[in-house]
């Protein structure tokens, strides 16, 4: 098996490659990825090299550089490792240096984009290890723990740094938006050294006239006292999208916790309490008025719940069937208390007839399924404990690339402007 470069014109290169196959499929398999892999690095070297500078000097904030001469540097690319020699310039007092060609190749620590992207996404769904024998059986990588690391926490450093700044679009829809449901809940992670805290997400979710879910946007945090950040983060991207949506109906849809609806009231026109919560409490109700009887049971919460969901003022003739229960057992009482209390914190939420007619959403499923897509199936795996950093990142990766279009948007704008944090 050979590679050979064997013509560079323009922009062009012709590559030669020769391939010895063998008598089993798979061998001959190997043979070929091993064979475009090495014309992979033989084509990205040329890249690479037709991005850097003739040698001339340039003008940096006003001041000349001039180049110290062609210097080599191994860089990390999909096909392989390759070893460059470009321009490094320096200004006419010293100090730091500069490489053009990294520049405008955007090249991420010293992998070239690509390759960054390819890592970061792995990052986002599998832990290093698992991301580093992928690479090995399945593209004939071989690249160091500590590198996928580096790069991943890369990539994630420049979406933090973009978060406040960027506006991404979300993608095309054929239907008009009328719905905004924006909702947020936490969930539990293993910190090392705090121990189980709690970490948060965020929801924001466009529906069309239907009440169908066209597009929904996910935001992620790991724990933090007070949360601010987390929700100064989940306000600005409110603000993004009543901007774009000015006409649409903003809900909040969420549990009966306190800090939920704090945060939820300023920013949304309705606030609908989670369905399956509410119809939750109504159990507690099915125990009193038929103790012992289980069939009786299930079909009173059942005729119940489709009564809350379905009829107008169904809630608040729930609660006043649950003030007017006299409950002889002790340890039932308490739980009574509960559930009165908690429908009547609760009744101008529970108008579910009434939100179904205007086809607002009235579960906060998607917000619950976020949690464990977004933290619970990356973060939470048998073993792991994090420290904020490095879990940090893993969300912001994740967050982006479970959004849809958001993941191929940053690619498309790092690989138009480059940010200054890639290296």
């Amino acid at each position: 098996m050979s590679a050979k470069l064997t013509r560079v014109e323009g922009r062009t290169v012709k590559i030669e490659l020769t391939i010895e196959l063998s008598e089993s499929m798979l061998d001959s398999e190997v043979k070929i990825q091993e064979g475009l892999n090495e014309a992979g690095c033989m084509a990205a070297r040329e890249a690479l090299r037709q991005l850097d500078t003739d040698g001339s000097a340039i003008e940096i904030g006003g001041k000349m550089w001039r180049t110290k001469g062609q210097q080599a540097k191994a860089y990390q690319t999909c096909y392989g490792e390759v070893v460059v020699e470009r321009h490094i310039y320096q200004g006419a007092g010293g100090g730091k240096t500069y490489c053009p060609m990294e520049k405008e190749a955007r090249i991420v620590v010293t992998s070239t984009p690509m390759f960054a992207k390819q890592i970061s996404s792995k990052m986002a769904y599998g832990a290093a290890r698992e991301v580093q024998r992928d690479l090995l059986e399945n593209h004939g990588r071989g690249v160091a723990l500590s590198y996928i690391q580096r790069l991943s926490e890369a990539v994630g450093s420049i979406i933090q740094a973009q978060e406040e700044s960027e506006n991404y679009a979300p993608p095309e829809m054929d239907s008009e938006i009328t719905t905004v449901g924006i909702g947020l809940d936490g969930t539990c992670m293993l910190m090392c050294e705090e121990g189980w805290r709690e970490a948060m997400v965020g929801t924001i979710s466009l529906y069309d006239s239907e009440g169908e879910r066209q597009h929904t946007i996910y935001l992620g945090a790991t724990p933090e006292y007070g949360k601010q950040r987390f929700l100064g983060r989940l306000e600005r991207e409110i603000q993004q999208t009543k901007a774009r949506y000015p006409n649409a109906t903003y809900v909040g849809i969420a549990d009966g916790a306190e800090s939920n609806w704090k945060f939820l009231n300023p920013h949304t026109e309705e606030q609908i309490l989670d369905f399956y919560h509410a119809s939750g409490y109504l159990g507690i109700v099915a125990e009193i008025l038929y103790p012992k009887q289980l069939v009786a049971q299930k079909k009173w919460l059942k005729d119940s719940c489709h009564q809350l969901k379905h009829e107008l003022g169904a809630a608040q003739k729930l609660y006043d069937q649950m003030l007017q229960l006299i409950v002889e057992e002790e340890n039932m009482i308490g739980k009574l208390q509960a559930s009165i209390t908690y429908f009547r914190n609760h009744l101008s939420q529970m108008e579910y007839a009434q939100f179904r007619q205007k086809n607002y959403p009235i579960g906060s499923g998607v917000t619950e399924a976020a949690c464990k897509t977004l933290i619970k199936q990356r973060l939470c795996c048998s073993g792991m404990r994090w420290k904020e950093k490095g879990a940090s990142i893993i969300l912001s990766l994740r967050a982006l690339i479970l959004t849809s279009t958001r993941w191929e948007q940053f690619w498309d704008k790092l690989n138009q402007y480059s940010f200054p944090v890639a290296t």
